[in-house]
């Protein structure tokens, strides 16, 4: 989001999915979850960040990182959820 100059990837499913249903569709109407993989050499430069409760792992990827973060997904990008 343009507001916010952290991307934050989460790292389970469950998450995302609280994220996009509870948070996403009231800010903005609409909420998605993705499921992609990201080559580890890149990632492992950023430590990974509990934001709350035990199931809530994220990584914090500044946005000027954000062009490299793109060119280190490995694979398709695939939605796996949608919420309205």
């Amino acid at each position: 989001m343009p507001e916010q100059p952290i991307f934050y990837p989460v790292l389970n499913e469950s998450y995302a999915v609280q994220i996009a249903r509870d948070w996403n569709v009231k800010a903005d109407g609409a909420g998605y979850v993705t499921r992609f993989e990201v080559r580890r050499d890149f990632i492992e430069a950023y430590p990974v960040q509990q934001a709350g409760g035990r199931d809530h792992l994220e990584y914090w990827i500044p946005a000027e990182d954000l062009a490299a973060f793109n060119a280190a997904i490995v694979g398709p990008i695939a939605v796996v959820a949608e919420f309205r």
